[in-house]
């Protein structure tokens, strides 16, 4: 593998680039007989696409979503499943000035350094663009999820030093109605209101900003994830910190569970009923790498998109030292419309590791 794939026995391949023709995916491991709600797909990549409010990129795509394979009479055939995006608003020409330029903290140089040749217009395969492939795939991820009754929700927690409060005990489907009645996608309206002005005020400087995403998933059912190197949260992690502008990722307690002591941090079992429960859930939800039936919950933090609207010093591919200033359409904060990709990105994993929980025992 060329670090295109992810997965095991449910795996995707992605392809294609910021500006080429199309992005798209390729599915293979999903069962045979699952119904492909395209509806839905579509949805969750509209979650994602760009141009959606006044502080996201104004880049207009559509990201209509074609099923090449895999498909027939509405249900999955257990073949690989092909899905196509094509590109339809690329503007290569705001790229020109960076055709020899290495933008700060972009991956032009790394790409040069590592293949010795790169797409500069957008980043190429370095783009986010290539994101709205998981998305596609995740969707179909969350459906088959849906038959086995997990459910996944993250909203934008946090935009720069903005926090907002820990999740309230609704229901998904309550959550999600709060979360999409806002455009910066925070599950809290009053915070949502202070988050949205704040990233307009930064987009009018011609700057950006960071945040974070939380994510809860419910009803896993206990016994999912590999003991040793595939730990659940191990495979949540990669997953995560594969999504372009990721710089940190935190299960349970995360960073903060280095500041207790053990008899604070102890998630203490609770008896009775047909499955464990445990009066608090530092853990997050898994333990020794294995889910344990509570919530899985954790934490991805966004750094600020490295494009900004200010001259910076930089060097070119001669090693010269020259100036660069973006240009183009790009997000001020990537946090709203990166939901979906962490939801798309946890389904991922839970359908890999629930299809392979399937092999751990006789009976």
């Amino acid at each position: 593998m060329a670090g295109n794939t992810f997965g095991t026995l449910f795996s995707i391949s992605t392809f294609g680039e910021s500006h080429g023709i199309a992005i798209g995916v390729i599915i293979d491991g999903c069962p045979a007989g699952l119904p492909l709600d395209l509806d839905f797909i579509q949805a969750e990549l509209d979650k994602r696409r760009p141009g959606q409010s006044k502080i996201t990129t104004q880049r207009k795509e559509s990201d209509t979503v074609q099923i090449l394979s895999g498909i027939f009479e509405g249900k999955s055939t257990g073949t690989p499943i092909a899905l196509l995006i094509p590109n339809e608003d690329q503007r290569s020409k705001d790229y020109n000035h960076n055709q020899t330029v290495y933008r700060p903290s972009h991956a032009d140089y790394t790409y040069d350094a590592k293949y010795g040749i790169r797409d500069h217009r957008g980043g190429g395969r370095s783009s986010a663009r290539e994101t709205a492939a998981r998305v596609a795939a995740g969707a179909i991820a969350k459906l088959l999820l849906k038959h086995h009754g997990i459910e996944i929700f993250a909203h934008v927690s946090a935009v720069g030093t903005i926090q907002a409060p820990q999740l309230q005990a609704l229901e998904i489907p309550e959550l999600l109605q709060i979360r999409e009645e806002n455009i910066v996608r925070c599950a809290d309206p009053a915070v949502a209101k202070e988050m949205i002005e704040f990233i307009d005020s930064i987009r009018k400087d011609g700057d950006t900003v960071g945040g974070k995403v939380s994510c809860i998933i419910r009803n896993c059912p206990a016994g999912i994830g590999e003991p040793v190197f595939d730990k659940l949260h191990a495979e949540l992690g990669k997953a995560m910190l594969s999504i372009n502008a990721v710089h940190g990722f935190e299960y349970g307690s995360g960073f903060s569970g280095s500041e207790m002591r053990g008899s604070e941090h102890n998630d203490i079992f609770l008896s009775g009923g047909t499955r464990a429960k445990t009066v608090t859930n530092f853990s997050g939800g898994i333990q020794g790498g294995i889910s344990n039936g509570m919530e899985i919950t954790f934490n991805v933090a966004f750094k600020p998109v490295a494009t900004i609207m200010h001259s910076q010093q930089t060097i070119n591919a001669a090693g010269e030292v020259t100036e660069i200033k973006g240009k183009g359409r790009h997000d001020p904060c990537v946090v709203p419309r990166a939901v979906v990709i962490v939801e798309a990105m946890a389904a991922l994993v839970i359908a890999d590791l629930l299809l392979r929980n399937k092999t751990s025992k006789l009976f």
